[in-house]
């Protein structure tokens, strides 16, 4: 099979077409043959050299695929060959194939096609992870999504407005960003250059905000504190300005703060199979009905990875990048299984 691998750590430039074995599913896994494939700033980090793979994970980039089953593992009941899937994978995503914990997989929503399904699910994993798990973001609450156009914060920003009727804002680096944060459901969406702290106090009249969203970090964490209610939570999904920062302990504890962050990939199958099922029960109905939606800013050829890594290293960017892993199949629609 094809796969992309990294020759070394660098730009986009280092990211090559190879021949490798297929791959053969383990005991809960199966064998998805890849018909389109996410590209996210994971694999850029890991392309840079700033995300290392887990040891037990495949060491080819690609966290998210759409395409059909071609094997399974033992111990597999619910899913059988022929299924059109997309996949959470911990790796080798960039592949003609590729293994995925059962657990992980989850049916193509209808009516999308292999490449919609493909954008779903490393954002929308990390959004619920993030937003309903550990910031345990309560009804009515007022939410703060740094980068409200990135895969992941238009994920939270629908997740919050759909299923918790969160009070949303968001910042972005356009007139264009801030526009597509508006239209899906942000009360204001602020440049992250500019003052968005005290726009957004002005807006809630002086309360600020109850969760924060963040993958930056660095300098601006206390400004961020600050912005909090008391018992507000801050989320760290990255830390693109810093892995330090200075934070002023006696307020967090005064206020009661809390600041957690996360990382997917090293969490056990089991975890993320948990996350899988409420997706599926709860987010794919909204992304079914058309209430949530993906957008897809550009289908990059296979052959063509080192343009798709330019597009989010130049952060031109709105929603997802997806690799047309097969340019016949990616953007048809598949046929449901009967009685799925």
């Amino acid at each position: 099979m094809q796969v992309v691998l990294i020759e070394k750590t660098g730009g986009p430039e280092v990211l090559q077409i190879a021949e490798q074995p297929r791959p053969r599913p383990r005991s809960g896994e199966v064998l998805i043959r890849v018909f389109a494939a996410g590209v996210n700033r994971p694999d850029v980090q890991q392309r840079r050299g700033l995300y290392p793979a887990p040891p037990e994970a495949s060491p080819i980039i690609g966290l998210d695929v759409a395409g059909m089953v071609e094997d399974v593992g033992d111990g597999v009941d619910a899913l059988q060959i022929g299924d059109a899937v997309c996949a959470l994978v911990n790796g080798g995503g960039y592949a003609q194939y590729c293994v995925a914990p059962a657990v992980q997989c989850m049916p193509i929503p209808r009516g999308f096609s292999f490449v919609d399904a493909a954008s779903l699910p490393e954002v929308f994993f990390t959004a619920w992870n993030n937003l309903i798990w550990l910031a345990r973001l309560g009804n009515g609450e007022t939410l703060l999504v740094h980068g409200g156009t990135s895969g992941v914060g238009m994920a939270g920003i629908q997740i919050a407005r759909h299923l918790r009727n969160a009070t949303l804002f968001a910042t972005a680096g356009s007139d264009e960003k801030r526009a597509v944060c508006s239209a899906l459901g942000a009360r204001a969406a602020l440049d992250y250059r500019g003052r968005w702290d005290e726009e957004i106090r002005a807006l809630t009249g002086g309360e600020g905000v109850d969760v924060i969203l963040d993958g930056q970090a660095g300098p601006d964490t206390q400004r961020q504190l600050n912005l909090l209610r008391n018992d507000g939570r801050l989320v760290f999904i990255a830390s693109h300005q810093g892995p330090t920062a200075e934070v002023d302990i006696r307020a967090l504890v005064r206020r009661r703060l809390t600041i957690t962050g996360s990382t997917l990939r090293p969490r056990p199958a089991s975890y993320k199979g948990q996350i899988a099922r409420e997706l599926v029960d709860q987010v794919w109905p909204l992304l079914e009905s058309g209430l949530i939606v993906t957008r897809i800013h550009e289908i990059v050829p296979f052959t063509q990875v080192q343009a798709a890594h330019t597009i989010l290293d130049e952060n031109r960017q709105i929603g997802k990048v997806v690799l047309a892993v097969d340019p016949a199949l990616a953007e048809t629609v598949p046929v449901p299984r009967p009685g799925s």
